[in-house]
């Protein structure tokens, strides 16, 4: 068993922009495990709002190169139970590590993921198409680069509702909103009211990850769905949920990975909680790792690669939103 390590800084389409951060270029980390001629892929990005960077996922999994080089797992979940002790400071290098561990395993077993995890993907949840924030005149030119039956929309500026309406104006798609902790919640329950009439679906994180007070008033009087993402970060966050938010958006590299993704799951169904699963802006690396988890889910916003231009990896790709299998094994990502 070999760790390798491939560093890429994919170029994004458009200047990406939400209510925190703007960026033109995203550093990117896909993890290699290599068993003899098989090789398991796993991708974390970096992350300013977090501290995370490419170099700090290194140094971390160095740590423990030798552990996972020398050790005789043979389940992505066992790597990942013994490695969280030294990378629960890092879950984005957690990621990477547990998405290559799953892909090996199951090209071992000669299965795609999903189907070693006996799973059906006969009626996957099609994916979103994110448009970020900018000019609403460039908005509405991302939106016809792309036609698309479901849309994201990334809100946090004084005229969210002036950007929903001119949208809407060119589509007829299905809208999402997220507001990325940018609302109050009176702002909140005043826009919902309108972006219901537009044809929002749900609102995403309308306000601040600890506002839990507002989010408990939003949560009672919102006339559309809420989702948690920045108030869901990891496992432990399930749980305080409930109550607050009608479903949560899990991320992978925040979570730690696959493993701690579907534990997140299960607890949620348990609570009632509609599962999205969102990406960063990975290759086909991690967004194939995402795609294994669809038959699972309600909601998915996996579009990261439709965002960049400069792609280093092959994997799942799509049709009108719905998402097509790669035939390789495992995740069917490659280098």
């Amino acid at each position: 068993m070999s760790l390798r390590f491939h560093r890429f800084d994919l170029r994004l389409k458009h200047t990406f922009t939400i209510a925190h951060d703007s960026r033109n270029v995203q550093p990117t980390l896909i993890v290699e495990l290599r068993d003899g001629l098989l090789s398991g892929f796993g991708e974390a990005t970096s992350n300013k709002y977090y501290g995370i960077t490419i170099d700090r996922m290194i140094e971390a999994l160095e740590e423990i190169r030798g552990l996972i080089e020398a050790s005789e797992w043979k389940t992505a979940e066992e790597l990942w139970q013994w490695s969280h002790a030294h990378l629960k400071d890092n879950p984005f290098a957690q990621c990477a590590l547990d998405e290559a561990a799953h892909d090996l395993v199951a090209k071992r077993a000669g299965q795609p993921l999903y189907q070693h995890w006996n799973l059906d993907a006969t009626h996957n949840p099609i994916t979103d198409y994110t448009i970020g924030i900018d000019s609403v005149e460039t908005m509405v030119q991302k939106m016809q680069e792309l036609p698309w039956p479901l849309y994201k929309i990334k809100l946090g500026t004084p005229d969210d509702l002036t950007i929903v309406r001119e949208l809407r104006k060119h589509t007829d798609a299905v809208f999402r909103v997220d507001a990325n902790c940018a609302w109050t919640a009176e702002t909140a329950l005043q826009n919902a009211v309108v972006l219901k009439e537009l044809g929002v679906e749900f609102i995403e994180q309308p306000l601040k990850a600890d506002d839990w007070e507002g989010m408990k008033r939003v949560f009672q009087e919102s006339v559309l769905p809420v989702i948690a993402d920045e108030s869901c970060i990891v496992e432990h966050d399930v749980e305080r949920c409930a109550g607050y938010f009608h479903g949560i958006n899990i991320k992978l590299t925040k979570c730690g990975g696959l493993t701690p993704a579907r534990r997140m799951i299960d607890t949620a169904r348990q609570l009632g909680l509609k599962v999205m699963v969102g990406c960063m802006n990975e290759t086909s690396v991690g967004i194939s790792a995402i795609a294994q988890l669809l038959p699972l889910l309600d909601y998915v916003d996996m579009d990261g690669t439709l965002l960049i231009a400069n792609d280093p990896a092959t994997g799942v790709t799509f049709d009108w939103g719905r998402v097509i299998y790669a035939a390789e094994n495992g995740t069917g990502a490659n280098l």
